[in-house]
């Protein structure tokens, strides 16, 4: 069976508080990393339509943690540690 991966970086001035907010909604197969002011989310699958799927949920889950977190207060998930990122929801 072929395995199909796709990364997607974007860049963001709160990157670990997008990255935090992301993480939850994570799919197996689906890692969210932020590195400086980038969110980099690596998806693997071996069907095209589900991982066409899982990109379209992602870029609406992006929207709304861009959103949460230009109004989170400042200290919410503002690391880029991968490991010390958090929000409150």
């Amino acid at each position: 069976m072929i395995q199909i991966r796709c990364s997607i970086t974007t860049v963001h001035p709160r990157a670990g508080c997008v990255a935090a907010a992301l993480r939850p909604d994570n799919l197996p197969g689906m890692t969210t990393t932020a590195e400086g002011d980038r969110v980099i989310t690596t998806m693997t699958g071996t069907k095209t339509r589900s991982l066409i799927a899982s990109v379209d949920d992602y870029l609406m889950n992006l929207a709304i943690a861009e959103d949460a977190c230009s109004v989170a207060p400042r200290g919410q998930g503002n690391s880029a540690d991968n490991n010390s990122a958090s929000i409150s929801r």
